[in-house]
């Protein structure tokens, strides 16, 4: 007999009730079903390095991670990502006690703020944000409190006097994204300094994603908010092998931080995964020691792509506004006198062949984001150049 579930009370977890199909899967399925170019979700059409493929096949052939490996992760990898902070930034972390493996920075994520974050707590987070900081917030119970980065003189820009109004005596943490996804925006040393100043002075906690931190363009630079005076106790630093390696099935992310804190994270990651990726995590400890021509000659051709599909959006009629990171350049639709991005997203599959990613998605209040598309331009030069190609459509 098939006992009845009470029509009083939904399945589905109040808390995630606002939550449905992700905008990723949705758009991606628009372009499968269309045979359209999918310009929408970040990940590259070209496999990474060769030579950290076969780092990963000769793992699997010689038992490496094949079977459970340690729950922070392979002495090998959490050896290499300490390496790799003191290299590039001179942050010192111990392999053994504050670096974890996690599945991806989304696991990274969730685990950081369900540790980290009670009910009641608020959660300060850069708007437009990636759409699983507020589902993870709201798992763990929390208050997101958004904060948004506006339009200005072509890129957008944080807004220091709204951050330190929005802290009340019920923030726990800062959620920050630098680069930031989907905007493109690289915050300055300037503006990462005062947020380090407020976190002090708040006795705030910071989670900081930085999967980017390889893809910055032009003269900006990536500084770890970590390097701040007070704030390496403070801060989970959260980074990942995919979008450095061009390898984002492999979910390979990682936490570094303060004894304490990697301890904390790591009690609610391994209720959540446990352990993944074995095999992959010998090879990305091989990816990191790459020579700096690698993360060089990496940097520079996706700021040359960038700078293709650009040039296509701004020929097609998009007011485009410049990233200085990450894969994505966000556009205005106004030009066209469009104003509702998700409709003009759900139509462009039809009218140009190409699917896009509607910010209007990313923000608490749809109506800052209205009008905003985002393009990724991680794939292959031809993909990029049809797609402009297709894109002009628009113009007439």
């Amino acid at each position: 007999m098939t006992r009845m579930t009470s029509s009083a009370r939904p399945l589905l977890n109040r808390r995630l009730a606002e939550f449905g199909t992700t905008i990723f899967a949705e758009m991606s399925a628009l372009a499968l079903s269309t045979g359209a170019i999918n310009l929408g979700q970040g990940f590259p059409d070209t496999d990474g390095p060769e030579e950290v493929r076969e780092a990963a096949v000769r793992a699997l052939r010689d038992g490496l991670g094949n079977q459970y490996p340690p729950g922070p992760g392979v002495p090998e990898l959490r050896t290499a990502i300490a390496a790799h902070q003191q290299r590039r930034y001179g942050l010192s972390c111990d392999p053994d006690t504050e670096v974890l493996v996690t599945a991806g920075a989304t696991e990274a994520i969730a685990a950081s703020l369900l540790a980290l974050v009670e009910p009641g707590d608020e959660v300060i987070a850069l708007e437009p944000y990636y759409d699983s900081y507020a589902a993870c917030i709201a798992m763990a119970g929390g208050r997101r409190v958004p904060v948004t980065l506006r339009p200005d003189d072509g890129r957008f820009r944080l807004d220091l006097d709204e951050l330190r109004d929005a802290v009340t005596d019920r923030t726990r943490l800062l959620l920050i994204n630098t680069p930031h996804n989907p905007t493109g925006t690289v915050l300055t040393r300037a503006e990462l300094a005062a947020i380090a100043e407020l976190a002090v002075e708040r006795d705030l906690l910071v989670v900081t994603d930085e999967v980017y931190e390889h893809l910055v363009f032009d003269d900006a630079e990536h500084v770890p908010p970590a390097t701040f005076p007070g704030m390496r106790e403070r801060t989970v630093t959260i980074g990942s092998a995919g979008k450095t390696f061009s390898f984002t099935g492999w979910k390979v992310g990682w936490v570094t931080g303060s004894r304490e804190l990697v301890t904390a994270v790591r009690t609610a990651k391994q209720y959540l995964t446990y352990v993944s990726a074995g095999p992959f995590q010998y090879a990305v400890a091989e990816a990191l020691s790459l020579p700096d021509s690698y993360f060089d000659g990496f940097r520079a051709d996706l700021s040359r792509k960038r700078d293709l599909l650009g040039d296509g959006l701004r020929t097609a009629g998009f007011e485009v506004y410049q990233p200085q990171g990450t894969y994505f350049i966000t556009t205005d639709i106004t030009p066209f006198g469009e104003k509702d991005a998700h409709r003009f997203c759900r139509a462009l599959p039809e009218r140009c062949g190409v699917v896009a990613i509607p910010n209007s998605v990313f923000y608490d209040d749809p109506d800052a984001g209205r009008s905003q598309v985002r393009f990724a331009f991680c794939k292959r030069d031809d993909v990029l150049h049809e797609a402009s190609v297709r894109l002009r459509r628009l113009a007439s």
